[in-house]
């Protein structure tokens, strides 16, 4: 060791930078070699371990998924339920969960997931007895209570009649729709004005409507004092007209409407075109045009009036019903309108229209908007125009009950030699009341 010593130090010093500099590289690739091969015998794999929870998340995994299931649709309402009664007692324990729960279910559309998702969140509260006493005795509420079978809440709804008037509107539903979206309006208003009336015809003539809307499920057109589907006269529906035109009124709902009933005639042919419009049996969208543009107007009136009615559904029916005339915006307003008898029990035609806008009747067809009226601020295309001027059948009414018929369905209700009537089939008794 010491001649290596005294060798090195007789070396020149470029001679000692170069064996410095080989020595480093030497023990660099030694250093290389030495982890290639700690890597490669495995010495620095991390080998892990089970979770204590391995077992809790295998058996989350394999809960049915309901796209695997053969539920009925009661059935998975009935999944629904139980999750809500779930995810109410989570929520007093642990709400920032219980709402990214809640968000995820209104995406989903599967109540398995969220079974899932309340089973994951369950590891974390085995410990917590307070939550767990909580969940039982929910859960022993309910069971103590039996199952009822009990018909829908709201009377009037629980008759064959209300069944075949839903597929009569979901027949319309498209008219419905493109109606309210041209004046601006929340489609499920019409269709509460739409019910109202049909409500009202039906239990007036009742034999009529059975032997028609149950068999053939079609709305009933009035062609007396009341027109179309919605009833509405000859002579609201001239002041709607004129409301649009009129900047200075009321009731004026902006440029972008003012075309939106305009005539192509003048004289008695522009009589004769509202008439057709209204009574037209094949195509509704004018009765839905003239039933919008009320909501839309009146909403104005009252709100100009400083009163916000736009989140008042059954003063709005109550309103339409009633007609302009006695639309006087004022506070505190009351709903009411027609009195309606269905198998003995009295209701207002305001009240039919509340029921049925938050009964939930319908939703997937005409959905709850966030804003009911939205103002245009838009001019009405030509494409729009067109469509609304083209959506008459132009066709005379026919024979008095053939236009509820199905075609070689029944028998002409009269011989056709005998003449058409005018009357109106369904015209039922009017008695509306001033509840505003």
């Amino acid at each position: 060791m010491a001649s290596i010593i005294a060798d090195w130090k007789q070396r020149t010093p470029s001679r000692k930078v170069f064996d410095i500099i080989l020595v480093a590289f030497a023990c660099a690739g030694f250093a290389i070699i030495g982890a290639w091969a700690f890597y490669r015998l495995g010495f620095t794999k991390d080998r892990g371990a089970q979770d204590r929870n391995y077992r809790y998340m295998l058996s989350v995994e394999e809960m049915e998924s309901l796209k695997d299931s053969v539920l009925t649709e009661q059935q998975v309402q009935q999944l629904w339920m139980d999750q809500y009664v779930r995810l109410a007692v989570f929520s007093k324990f642990y709400p920032a969960n219980a709402q990214l729960i809640t968000s995820a279910a209104q995406f989903s559309h599967d109540p398995m997931l969220v079974n899932r998702m309340m089973a994951a969140c369950s590891m974390y509260i085995e410990d917590n007895p307070d939550y767990q006493a909580a969940l039982d005795k929910v859960n022993r509420i309910l069971r103590d209570v039996p199952q009822q079978n009990q018909p829908n809440v709201i009377p009037w709804m629980q008759g064959v009649e209300w069944s075949a008037l839903k597929d009569a509107i979901i027949h319309d539903r498209d008219l419905i729709i493109e109606a309210g979206n041209l004046c601006g309006v929340e489609p499920r208003l019409i269709v509460g004005c739409l019910i109202g009336e049909q409500i009202r015809l039906f239990n007036s003539k009742r034999e009529m409507f059975k032997k028609y809307l149950g068999p053939v499920k079609v709305l009933s057109v009035q062609s007396q004092f009341s027109y179309g589907v919605n009833g509405i006269k000859i002579s609201t529906a001239k002041a709607i007209e004129e409301h649009l035109k009129d900047p200075k009124s009321e009731y004026y709902m902006g440029s972008r409407y003012e075309h939106l009933l305009d005539y192509g005639v003048e004289g008695a042919a522009q009589e004769e075109q509202r008439y057709n419009r209204l009574v037209d049996y094949r195509n509704h969208l004018y009765s839905y045009l003239y039933t919008a543009c009320i909501l839309h107007q009146t909403m104005l009136q009252w709100k100009r009036a400083g009163y916000d009615i736009s989140n008042r559904p059954d003063v709005l029916f109550t309103l339409f019903n009633v007609g302009f005339a006695q639309s006087v915006p004022k506070p505190n307003p009351v709903p009411g309108g027609s009195h309606i008898n269905v198998q003995g029990k009295v209701y207002t035609f305001g009240a039919i229209g509340f029921d049925f806008y938050y009964s939930g009747e319908m939703a997937e067809y005409f959905p709850f908007w966030r804003q009911h009226f939205i103002p245009g601020d838009k001019e009405l295309t030509e494409e729009e125009l067109a469509y609304i001027k083209g959506s008459m059948s132009n066709c005379k009414r026919p024979p008095r009950g053939l236009e509820y018929a199905k075609k070689d369905s029944v028998q002409k209700p009269h011989d056709p030699l005998a003449g058409d009537s005018d009357d109106d089939a369904f015209a039922g008794t009017y008695t509306p009341a001033s509840p505003l």
